[in-house]
């Protein structure tokens, strides 16, 4: 009865790739299920209606207490390359309960973090803290609203039990959607299984599922990775657009979708710095802000390895091939970056000065310290802080250049703003005041400051005069440090 008031409809395809691709497995139930935040307005996007659900049942289904008819709990295996480093992975405390199709025909995996142990759990708990639950509700729906491809969260629960880690926590589940966990990693452990048959499967697989288009290619593996690889770029152009540094760029958290995948240590920038790093297990900068671009083509070699053997019979034609493929991603990152930077200041035309004029704004923005995303508000008369480092003489000659430029051709600078108006955020989610919200939900039991953030950042390209909360840097000598949550 309560499927058909929701509208839950599954059809579970991934359970049916070979069982060495995943184990069939239920969560763990929990003891206490309690509704700590609840996405309705997500829920009604994918065509589910909990309006007429009881509290205690939505809280019921979304621990994994109790799974909703139709469902069909596995958890995926996969290998990863964490930080240069082989590992054999899969979802250590995650449970995918289902694939639902919308009323437009669109896929998507519901899946649970913190839902118990899994034959993947590496003689880990399975289970979840609050906190770092919340901070993935919190920050993947902030991308959602940034408009840079993500997973989502529906919901967080709160189990009535403790996990313990450095001390006592409370425990949580999340659900996450997202249009599939198929990773670079799932391809990586595919190949290590030696068995060619599984590799097909799986990619045979991806291309009915994401990109159908494929089905009829003449070299379906080869075309696969060229979509990808101009996926990841757009991806990372977004990211670096708006100042958001992952932090864990493994090629487990790596999708052949182009959606960002778990939220653990990652940030947004405040000062810009090519070099910023937040992960407290990076101590070498291999996922910094700036490296961003350079891991993901690295990651692409691994999944391009992956495929090889599904490119060409001929093993050095294979190669060949991919690696063409391959040397396209630095001209094909630079062009869509510069098309980024330029559009975040509003620049239409081409002009052979532009790439000079965005690097040197960004180098007065380093040496100067200067707020990445409060940088470009100020140039579009958006900022309600009163800064004086906008004042600096540097920085007004370079403006009086760009003024200039913005006039090229006769452009109007109404258009300009426009353009800039979608390009850059009014509001980021700070890393202080997602620090501050998560703390008090979890600490004093109260949700109100992760509700104001969620409700500011439901329109961050939208300006009103009250938001200089949200656009304050608070300059602290101590560094941000963020942490995986396992």
């Amino acid at each position: 009865m309560l499927e058909k008031k929701i509208g839950w409809k599954f059809d579970n395809t991934y359970s049916k790739l070979p069982n060495y691709m995943l184990s069939k497995i239920n969560p763990t139930p929990v003891k206490n299920p309690e509704i700590v935040i609840f996405n309705h307005d997500l829920a009604k996007d994918i065509d589910l209606d909990f309006s007429k659900i009881r509290k205690a049942d939505i809280a019921a289904i979304f621990s994994g207490n109790k799974l909703p008819k139709g469902s069909e709990a596995i958890s995926q295996a996969y290998a990863g390359h964490q930080f240069g480093h082989f590992t054999i992975l899969g979802d250590g405390r995650v449970h995918m309960v289902g694939e639902h199709i919308t009323k437009n025909k669109k896929r998507i995996d519901i899946q649970f973090k913190g839902s118990g142990q899994t034959p993947y759990s590496r003689n880990a708990d399975g289970r979840a803290a609050l906190g770092p639950m919340l901070r993935e509700y919190l920050i993947s729906e902030s991308m959602y609203n940034l408009r840079v491809p993500t997973t989502r969260s529906l919901a967080v629960i709160k189990t009535g039990e403790d996990v313990i880690r450095e001390k006592n926590l409370k425990g949580a589940v999340l659900t996450r959607i997202a249009s599939s966990h198929i990773r670079v990693g799932t391809f990586q452990y595919a190949l290590i299984s030696k068995d060619q048959k599984i590799l097909k499967a799986l990619l045979d697989y991806t291309i009915n599922r994401h990109y159908p288009e494929l089905k009829h290619s003449e070299s379906p593996a080869l075309d696969l990775l060229k979509i990808v690889l101009d996926k990841q770029v757009e991806l990372v152009c977004d990211w670096m657009r708006v100042g958001f540094i992952h932090g864990v760029m493994n090629t487990d958290n790596m999708t052949i979708s182009g959606e960002t995948i778990d939220y653990g240590p990652c940030a947004f920038m405040d000062n810009y710095d090519p070099n910023t790093v937040f992960s407290s297990i990076d101590k070498l900068g291999r996922y910094s802000y700036f490296n961003q671009p350079r891991i993901t083509k690295w990651n692409l070699e691994r999944f391009a390895e992956c495929l090889l053997p599904l490119i060409d019979i001929d093993s050095k034609k294979s190669v060949e091939v991919a690696s063409n493929v391959l040397k396209e991603f630095p001209n094909k990152y630079k062009n869509q970056w510069l098309k980024m930077m330029k559009n975040k200041l509003g620049l239409f035309e081409e002009d052979s000065n532009d790439e000079e004029l965005i690097v040197e704004l960004l180098a007065w923005m380093h040496k100067n310290k200067a707020d990445y995303t409060n940088t470009f508000c100020y140039l579009m008369n958006k900022l309600e802080i009163n800064d004086k480092i906008y004042k600096d003489q540097e920085f007004l000659n370079w403006e009086e250049k760009w003024k200039v430029r913005l006039k090229y051709k006769n452009q109007s600078l109404e258009k300009s703003l426009l353009i800039m108006k979608e390009s850059n955020p009014i509001i980021i989610p700070r890393n202080h005041v997602v620090e501050e919200s998560i703390n008090h939900a979890a600490e004093k039991n109260d949700m109100s400051k992760i509700f104001q953030l969620l409700n500011v950042i439901k329109n961050p390209i939208k300006y009103n005069s009250d938001i200089s909360d949200y656009q304050k840097n608070p300059i602290s000598k101590k560094k941000y440090v963020t942490y995986c949550g396992t």
